[in-house]
């Protein structure tokens, strides 16, 4: 038996310059929470996915549509698990689209790749001049702290905004010269990419000062920021463990909401549960 989900997000921007939030859901996919912790004009929601993990077969897929002038956070109460396939690739794809004057935070908790998956993750989001978003991707192979190795399977990425960047990567199982070549993974088991982006190109002080900022936090695991566009910064991390990833990540996050947008850290009530 397999689940195809599907979960429509449509932010819209009221009178009194609140964000509000409409949601439609079809198969096991939906809205957990939405909270406004930071007053009414920026939206955090909570997604989940009841049956908790993803097999082989599974297609699930989130369309967010953001409004001008709203402001959206995206996040998830715990992992998504792709789990050991019998045959059949499993898939999650995300479209977004943001419009003139909106800003998205697309922060989900890790992907855990369990040994045997065979698995997709599609990102695309499409940002209007004047728009800009923060976004991030952290994964780990196999169970590290279980001892549970990822042998066999694979995970491919692909990560896309329209005219900006594109990348598609794939991680194979039986791959030993990426896993493991100091030129590829070096043996570590988790992984992060962090990005800020923009509709329209970033003024170079400000783009400057966000690289900066990312280069400034120390981290005993490889880290490396760079603008492979003028509307675009990336940072990119490895580490044994998922924890020091999503940790360092969360900080560079906050520093980046300061820097860009004047917001306060207003991390999630859900990743301390």
């Amino acid at each position: 038996m397999t689940w195809h989900g599907h979960l429509s997000l449509d932010y819209r921007r009221d009178a009194a310059g609140g964000t509000t939030a409409l949601d439609r859901h079809q198969g096991p996919l939906r809205v957990l929470q939405r909270l406004y912790p930071e007053g009414p004009a920026i939206c955090h929601h909570v997604l989940v996915h009841p049956p908790g993990g993803i097999v082989g077969g599974d297609q699930l897929e989130i369309d967010a549509r953001l409004a001008e002038g709203t402001h959206a956070l995206i996040t998830t109460p715990g992992a998504t698990r792709f789990y050991r396939s019998a045959g059949e690739p499993a898939a999650q794809c995300l479209r977004a689209r943001v419009a003139a004057g909106a800003r998205l935070e697309w922060l989900p908790l890790e992907t855990l790749v369990y040994d045997g998956a065979l698995a997709e993750n599609r990102l695309r989001f499409e940002l209007a001049p004047g728009a800009e978003m923060m976004g991030w991707d952290l994964l780990a192979l196999g169970l590290p702290a279980a001892d549970q190795a990822f042998t066999r399977g694979h995970y491919q990425q692909h990560l896309e905004l329209p005219g900006r960047w594109l990348e598609r990567g794939r991680i194979a199982a039986d791959d030993r010269l990426l896993l493991d070549s100091p030129l590829g993974l070096a043996g570590h088991k988790a992984m992060g990419t962090l990005w800020f982006a923009a509709g329209s190109d970033l003024a170079r002080e400000r783009r400057e000062a966000l690289i900066d900022a990312g280069r400034a936090l120390a981290s005993k695991w490889p880290v490396g920021v760079t603008a492979p566009d003028d509307g675009l910064i990336v940072l990119r991390m490895l580490a044994p463990r998922i924890e020091p990833v999503f940790g360092h990540m969360a900080e560079v996050w906050a520093q980046w909401r300061a820097l860009a947008w004047g917001l306060a850290d207003s991390r999630p009530r859900v990743w301390r549960t």
